[in-house]
């Protein structure tokens, strides 16, 4: 029996036919990304401050930056504003997520 070679483009197309659903998911399910690309959307800010303000001049610096950003956005996921996540951390009482099981 002889194989078929497909180039790139039929394996895309055929990926789509298979998880449409997946790929549709967005468009009735509100909870859904329109994107996967939650990761690349946290760091660019880091970037675009990088490029305005000369960059993040010490290691230490650049990690206590990341740690603030991800406290902040972690916070925000979870329905808490960033000044009042701010202000609880500043009190000595930062803000926590439960605990998942």
């Amino acid at each position: 029996m002889e194989t078929v070679q497909y180039g790139p483009g039929a394996a895309l197309s055929r990926r789509i036919i298979d998880r449409c659903g997946e790929y549709w998911r967005f468009t009735h399910d509100p909870r859904a990304a329109f994107d996967n690309r939650v990761a690349e959307r946290e760091t660019r800010m880091a970037k675009i401050k990088n490029k305005v303000s000369g960059g993040l001049r010490t290691l230490e610096g650049a990690v206590r930056y990341a740690m603030l950003r991800s406290y902040l956005h972690t916070a925000a996921k979870h329905g808490i504003g960033f000044l009042t996540a701010l202000k609880s951390a500043c009190a000595g009482t930062p803000w926590l997520p439960e605990a998942t099981r």
